[in-house]
């Protein structure tokens, strides 16, 4: 039996919802980033904000998938509240806004922070664990079946961050 099945069996014989929500990298403002895989691109607001170069632990071209908080909320939101007639799959949803390298977020913060200087200085831990992961993962069956839309995109995400890191930090 599939997990799809399993779950499915399990709601209709006790009425139990186990609907849920698979995140990719978390970006937000509002907790400093802990030193994980994806916290490079916490991190690099931080740095950006406060004018110091960023040593990035992550290779260029090593895309991973990741979502800004405001996104995250509004999917888990969106799920509690969708029809559940219309849920094929009750248990973990994939959900996915944005994938990008270093490279790429460097530049968005580039266009709002000229000065800024990034360098690369590889962890080969990091960099193991980021070439494990998904480059976009597989979010259909949340965008068919509640109608999953992510809001931000990296510039929006960037200009957002600096603005709110700028008014925490400064």
């Amino acid at each position: 039996m599939t997990t799809e099945l399993l779950s499915e069996w399990f709601f209709h014989k006790y009425g139990v919802d186990t609907r849920s929500v698979r995140f990719p990298g978390i970006i937000s403002y509002v907790t400093p980033p802990g030193g994980g895989t994806t916290d490079y691109a916490v991190d690099i607001y931080y740095y950006a904000v406060r004018g110091e170069r960023f040593t990035c632990p992550i290779k260029a071209g090593t895309h991973m998938d990741m979502m800004y908080m405001p996104d995250a909320l509004h999917a888990a939101t969106m799920l509690m509240e969708a029809d559940p007639s219309r849920l094929v799959h009750r248990n973990g949803f994939n959900i996915a806004a944005m994938s990008f390298d270093p490279e790429m977020i460097y530049k968005a913060i580039k266009k709002y922070k000229p000065e800024f200087e990034m360098v690369y200085d590889v962890d080969p831990l990091k960099q193991s664990i980021a070439e494990s992961w998904p480059n976009m993962m597989d979010d259909s069956c949340a965008r068919k079946e509640w109608d999953w839309e992510h809001k931000y995109n990296l510039d929006d995400m960037t200009k957002d961050m600096l603005e709110k890191l700028t008014k925490k930090l400064l």
